[in-house]
């Protein structure tokens, strides 16, 4: 079995931690999970071209847009708003 064949693991394991992390209450967890599902975007795409799945690279150039348009919109968001009194709570899990 090949090395790149093998990869779909990896990239599935990483795409799990950034779906974990963009639902966290922490910002700066949210914004290293924006990362980590660029490096799984990047895992699927060499996965996908050695695999000729073209609809799975297509489903990832758009996935990546739609976070990185997620993530202009949230800073946006962070740089109007007050604020928030309960930032400095610890967060859970």
């Amino acid at each position: 079995m090949d090395w790149i064949d093998m990869l779909q693991w990896p990239a599935m394991v990483v795409t799990v931690g950034a779906t974990w992390l963009v639902g966290s209450r922490s910002a700066t967890r949210r914004k290293l999970g924006f990362w980590v599902f660029i490096v799984s975007n990047v895992l699927w795409v060499i996965w996908g071209v050695y695999s000729s799945a073209w609809a799975l690279v297509v489903l990832q150039f758009a996935l990546a847009a739609l976070n990185l348009r997620g993530m202009v919109k949230a800073r946006k968001l962070e740089a109007s708003a007050p604020p928030d009194p309960s930032a400095s709570v610890p967060e859970r899990g």
